[in-house]
């Protein structure tokens, strides 16, 4: 069976139980802290997914990384269950899986904006308003990225959706207008 549909079970299974016991947000912050910890230490990623490594040692780094104190129990034996069945590797994609299904849960739609500036407060609320319109969610969290590359202009990303209104996109497409030149005969 393929990764994602392994993750997508584990954290289907992880999302039912947390709502059960109506730990859904700690749960939840766990999960987006092991995703944050997995971006800014690939060393991490590496340990996860090492078959060298015995997944008793894999399991001592994930509750040196989540004490007690801090994390829920259900998230520390959400852990020890997966590495008890030797499954580490696929940790990360659960993690991402369950912010993906607790998107959908708390209908949140996730878009990425990129611009060649910093947009304002009504720049923002007026693409927000798009990306409602466009996806049907009540609430949008929008991921802003800079990038001098597309001129001007703006590219939305919504899901498997782009709204591409860049002068860079443009353009490519004027320039291959121009390759195209109609007024010459084609022998």
């Amino acid at each position: 069976m393929s990764n994602h549909r392994v993750a997508s079970r584990y954290a289907k299974s992880i999302m039912e139980l947390s709502l059960e016991k109506g730990q859904l947000e700690e749960v939840h912050a766990d999960f987006q802290k092991l995703t944050a910890m997995a971006k800014s230490n690939f060393e991490l990623v590496l340990l996860l997914k090492n078959p060298i490594i015995n997944s008793e040692k894999k399991l001592n780094v994930l509750k040196a990384l989540f004490p007690e104190k801090t994390s829920q129990k259900m998230t520390l034996t959400f852990f020890e269950i997966i590495s008890r069945k030797n499954r580490e590797e696929i940790l990360i994609d659960v993690a991402k899986e369950f912010e993906t299904q607790y998107n959908i849960y708390k209908s949140i739609q996730v878009a990425e904006l990129t611009t060649t500036t910093p947009i304002n407060a009504e720049q923002r609320k007026a693409f927000m308003d798009v990306v409602k319109q466009i996806s049907g969610m009540t609430d949008v969290q929008l991921v802003e990225k800079i990038n001098p590359d597309i001129i001007g202009g703006f590219v939305l990303k919504i899901n498997d959706r782009q709204l591409d209104d860049s002068l860079s996109s443009k353009l490519r497409v004027l320039k291959s207008q121009f390759i195209q030149n109609h007024y010459e005969k084609q022998y």
